[in-house]
Parts: C-alpha cells; structure tokens; sequence
C-alpha cells in the first residue's frame, strides 16, 4: 500500500527547526543556546518547538538521531554483509561527518565530559549498533568470510577508531599535513582504511 502524501512528505517546518539546532549546538555549549534562537534561526514560531519536540531537550535528541540513524541503518542493509564493503561505510561515515565536522566532537563531549544532555540517549542508540554489529559479525563467521576466533567488541572498537578518529582530529591532522582532508583524500583513506580492516578480518589461511 503506498503512504499517504502526509506520511511521506519532509515537513520543511520540522527540517529548518532541526537545521537550525544543529547549527547552534554544533556552535555553542548547549546551555547558551535557546529555543527562541533556533526558531528564529529557523524561521519558525518557538511554539513549534513544543509541537514537533516536547522541549529544547527532545529537539537535541531528534537532532543527533537524524545526524546519525544514516549510519547506523548501515547495520540492517546489504553494505556489510560481505568484507568488502567496509570502505563504503568508512567513506559514508567521512562524507557524513565533513558536512558537520564539529558533530564527532559534540558526541565526546556529552559521552566524555557529560557536557549537555542526551548522554544515556547517545549511549542507547550506541548500543543499538553494537547489538546490530554483532550481528554482521556473527553472520560472517557463519558465511566463513572471518576468522571465527573474532571478539564482536574487538571488531566494533576498531572500526570506530578507524571511523571518528580522523574526523575528531581533523584540523590537527591538516595542519601537520599542510593540506585538506577533502572529499579525494577521505575517498583515499576509506579505501586504505577498509582494505585494511577487511585484510584484519580475513580467515589466517593454512600454511
């Protein structure tokens, strides 16, 4: 049965309100950013604030689900079923984190340092992906794509390495570099950094 217009359609109300919190938190601590400067941002009564979120507190929560619900849909699609698509989702996480590149930061700071709310919110949907993870691990074992001997946790914790690291250290790592981490060079170190992951995952061979 096809969906109703309504059920389909973005409401460009709730979009820009979304927008617009993303740009404030991503900018400023989440306690100098009010709900009257996001509606005004985008161009909104502040009332719909109330309508679409509950309050400030839910509207930073749908807004770091929308950032990251992309990636962690990865787990229940095709992408991972096989090694190889590993520099998908490395290059998928990049492109993702270059249109926001405070966003990794804005994570650590409410996980590391409790800045803001949303704490056990981003934990849960973490913990929606290690569940997810563990899963494709498990399946690629079954399909004897990895070593068997695999730890799920091992594996997730070095894909998100590879993943937030360099997006966390960006601006460090250009200026050491002396260029830009630009969409041609994050294709380039999805690619490595999936070869490399793939390579790690691999069944040992028989000698």
């Amino acid at each position: 049965m096809i969906g109703t217009p309504e059920a389909i359609a973005p409401d460009p109300v709730r979009e820009r309100l979304l927008k617009a919190a993303l740009d404030s938190f991503l900018s400023d601590d989440y306690h100098k950013v009010t709900t009257r400067l996001i509606a005004e941002k985008a161009d909104a009564n502040v009332s719909m604030i109330r309508y679409y979120f509950g309050n400030k507190e839910g509207l930073y929560e749908e807004m770091i689900r929308e950032t990251l619900n992309p990636l962690l849909e990865v787990l229940d699609g095709q992408m991972l079923n096989s090694v190889d698509g590993f520099k998908d989702f490395f290059w998928l996480y990049y492109q993702t984190m270059s249109k926001q590149a405070e966003f990794p930061k804005l994570i650590l700071k409410v996980l590391a340092l409790n800045q803001g709310p949303g704490r056990r919110f981003i934990q849960q949907l973490l913990e929606r992906g290690r569940t997810r993870s563990a899963k494709k691990v498990e399946a690629m074992k079954s399909a004897g794509r990895v070593t068997q001997s695999l730890d799920p946790d091992i594996v997730r914790m070095a894909f998100v390495s590879l993943a937030m690291m360099p997006m966390l250290s960006k601006d460090i790592f250009e200026a050491q570099m002396g260029r830009a981490m630009d969409d041609a060079f994050l294709e380039q170190l999805a690619a490595f950094n999936g070869h490399l992951f793939a390579t790690g995952l691999a069944p040992v061979k028989d000698q």
